[in-house]
């Protein structure tokens, strides 16, 4: 599988979950042979997400905002993960 996928991380710069997100979502991309054109935002910098993003922190999207899906929150998931490329 040779693709790209445009993918946004909502996260905290101190968050250990993004971190392990992050890490989990690059091994997977390369091991399934696909780029990720990741962007991340800081739902401490806009706080007009808090409400909606705050507490599920990190939070991966297909796409990005405000429209983008929600592949996974919390921890990655794999099963989300091959979803999201196959679509």
């Amino acid at each position: 599988m040779s693709n790209s996928i445009q993918l946004t991380l909502i996260g905290r710069s101190y968050c250990h979950l993004c971190d392990d997100l992050r890490a989990a979502l690059v091994a997977a991309a390369q091991a399934d042979g696909v780029v990720i054109e990741l962007s991340e935002i800081d739902v401490d910098e806009r706080p007009e997400l808090e409400e909606e993003y705050g507490m599920l922190v990190p939070v991966l999207l297909r796409g990005g905002l405000p429209d983008g899906v929600e592949i996974c929150h919390y921890h990655f998931d794999p099963s989300a993960w091959r979803r999201a490329i196959a679509a």
